[in-house]
């Protein structure tokens, strides 16, 4: 708060870049952790809400008759412009907002002032809700031939790896630290995922520093005791996710990859993955097209095209297909790395384990992924999304890459994923917008020194609570799809723009025709409510008919006394059409499955705060940086 020189700005107008809606004019208040925009018109009094740690960039634009225009450029794509009159207060307010948008330690950061009402032990149980022991356990681990280790057990082996590792049985102890120490990082072999169909494993590692000759006799045995655990395959897979290129370059400073010659039944295999900056340049290319007013045909396609975008996509996808069916098809163990083992090998094996397993394909199985080959071994969320004030080489879109992996996969398999396109972008946005405390850091000692489970909240459960916002229409847990290996096409023409994500400020744009699965999602929450008024009739014509009865009965009983013959009772029944089987619910089952709300153009993130029993200061309803109420 003591940045703040200028709390308001009256008279500033909102220009609403994705609707296309005239400007309104309203109050800006400048706070802590978001700025607010309400507007003056009584009617509507609408809310947008912007969190200073989403906002990427903060641009002055030349001034005009109208005042001077200020632009938002937000990590998840918005765009938001105001047009503050004064050139002072837009001065001001540049200043300010470019300040609070660059924190410099965590404690500045939104989670440590979040508090969507919940008790220390509610806070607990959230972050209960994934446990990564029970994951393992669901894999079969540990057994005969895997057990887990206790090595690393106060981070004393490896900082950034998780203090509980999973190691071949064979593998003894000194083995263990000894290749710890000839890996980068000591960055040791450790299991990631086990297919217990058939003992082949994912694990994971840094490069060795094998240099141009150097050798491990520890770290040959940590790889043949990883070769030895699974007894399907005489061999196993050693990936490297780099261009070759790269990995030759990196000899030259004592790293490198490992050699055939020197480590026994291994199969050697570059993947050509580039690193953080290439990405990084491609992604900016990339927005720079999304961001054209007005491009024909010719220019959008070739900037999509000059970017490269879609081409890194594709070879992450391809990487994970090709470590899918290593251990499904050939039945070999696989160990992935790239220099460091944090940016590409997460990619990598997390897009395997969606392909090869259909738990990773369910809402609380993405959940523990994520948690799992992200979270837990160390992936640099602070550095790589700029959630602090820091060096800006370090940024770059590994986790939207690994997401969008996921969304190309769901368009080529709609029925096998639980979760929809929302969700996708909601995980997209919590990662950036620093609302949880799951994301914060770069490795797990890093969150445990800073006691967030005790400060901050986990985003997990919240996720979990909204689950039938993010649930696929189209899911069916017995459809084909669902079961077993997916098996996708990786050919160009398979993949596609990701319109959703990279264009949610589309200026002055209409939208698109709804997609279909906006159509059965409305056709299901109207078959919903049809069904209920329904029920709701049938309970009346129930009733009905028993008031009906009981008058009857009187009657019949009169005309006895009196000796009267009469025909039996004309029974008065009040029938609705079809009422014995509702013609809805003879409709396609695809449709009785849990609904996507929106997609498309979505802003997840844009709800205003809501009221009653949570703090205006604290809202908690859709949570996160830029909401419109």
């Amino acid at each position: 708060m003591e940045h703040i020189r200028t709390p308001k700005v009256e008279n500033v107008s909102l220009i609403d870049r994705a609707s296309g809606r005239k400007p309104c004019v309203g109050t800006l208040y400048l706070t802590a952790t978001h700025s607010i925009f309400v507007e003056h018109e009584a009617e509507r009094h609408r809310e947008t809400w912007v969190l200073h740690s989403l906002v990427s960039a903060v641009e002055k634009v030349p001034a005009t008759p109208a005042g001077c225009p200020l632009l938002l450029r937000c990590k998840n794509f918005q765009v938001i412009q105001f047009v503050i009159p004064q050139e002072r207060d837009c001065q001001d307010v540049h200043t300010l907002l470019t300040r609070l948008s660059r924190p410099e330690r965590y404690t500045e950061l939104y989670c440590f002032s979040f508090n969507p009402n919940l008790d220390a032990e509610a806070r607990e149980e959230s972050w209960n809700f994934i446990d990564l022991k029970a994951e393992f356990v669901r894999m079969g681990l540990p057994n005969s031939l895997w057990q887990m280790s206790t090595a690393n057990r106060d981070y004393r082996v490896c900082d950034t790896y998780p203090s509980e590792l999973y190691v071949p049985k064979s593998a003894a102890l000194p083995v263990v630290l000894g290749s710890a120490r000839f890996r980068s990082r000591g960055r040791l072999p450790s299991l990631t995922y086990y297919h217990r169909d058939n003992s082949a494993a994912i694990c994971r590692s840094s490069q060795p520093l094998s240099g141009f000759s150097a050798r491990c006799l520890e770290d040959e045995q940590m790889l043949q005791a990883i070769s030895s655990s699974n007894p399907g395959s005489p061999f196993m897979y050693v990936v490297d996710t780099r261009p070759k290129l790269n990995a030759m370059a990196n000899r030259a400073a004592g790293k490198g990859y490992e050699s055939e010659d020197n480590y026994a039944n291994i199969k050697f295999h570059f993947l050509s993955i580039e690193n953080i900056h290439v990405m990084r340049s491609s992604q900016q290319k990339m927005l720079e097209v999304c961001e054209q007013k007005s491009p024909s045909m010719a220019e959008f396609l070739w900037g999509l095209e000059s970017s490269g975008w879609l081409k890194h996509i594709k070879g992450i996808l391809d990487a994970g297909v090709f470590i899918a069916k290593a251990v499904a098809e050939e039945g070999a163990s696989v160990l992935v790395h790239c220099s460091d083992g944090w940016d590409r090998t997460a990619q990598a094996c997390s897009v395997a384990s969606v392909l090869l397993d259909p738990y990773y394909r369910t809402l609380k199985g993405l959940m523990v992924l994520i948690e799992r080959d992200w979270v837990s071994f160390g992936h640099k969320f602070s550095h790589r999304y700029s959630h602090v004030d820091g060096d800006p080489r370090e940024v770059s879109p590994v986790m939207d890459q690994f997401l969008e992996c996921v969304w190309q996969l769901s368009l080529q398999f709609p029925c096998a994923f639980e979760y929809n396109e929302r969700f996708l972008l909601h995980l997209h946005d919590q990662v950036y917008s620093c609302q949880y405390g799951n994301f914060l850091g770069n490795c797990q000692k890093e969150r445990v020194d800073l006691r967030l489970r005790e400060k901050t909240h986990s985003v997990w459960w919240h996720l979990w609570k909204k689950r039938a916002d993010y649930t696929n229409p189209l899911y069916r847990p017995d459809h084909s799809q669902t079961q077993g290996v997916l098996r996708p096409t990786t050919a160009p023409y398979c993949f596609k723009f990701w319109r959703a994500m990279y264009c949610r400020s589309d200026p002055g744009r209409q939208r698109p025709p709804p997609s279909v699965t906006d159509v059965l999602t409305a056709v299901r929450e109207e078959s919903q409510q049809l069904e209920a008024e329904l029920s709701a009739q049938q309970e009346k014509i129930a009733n009905l008919n028993k008031i009906l009865a009981r008058k009857a009965g009187p009657m019949m009983k009169t005309a006895d006394e009196r000796g009267v013959a009469s025909a039996p009772p004309r029974r008065t029944q009040i029938c609705l059409r079809g009422e014995s089987e509702s013609p809805l619910k003879r409709s396609d089952p695809d449709l009785s499955a849990s609904s996507d709300q929106e997609s498309g153009v979505t802003d997840l993130s844009c709800l205003s705060p809501s009221s009653g029993e949570e703090s205006a200061k604290d809202p908690d309803s859709d949570e996160a940086a830029y909401s419109t109420a």
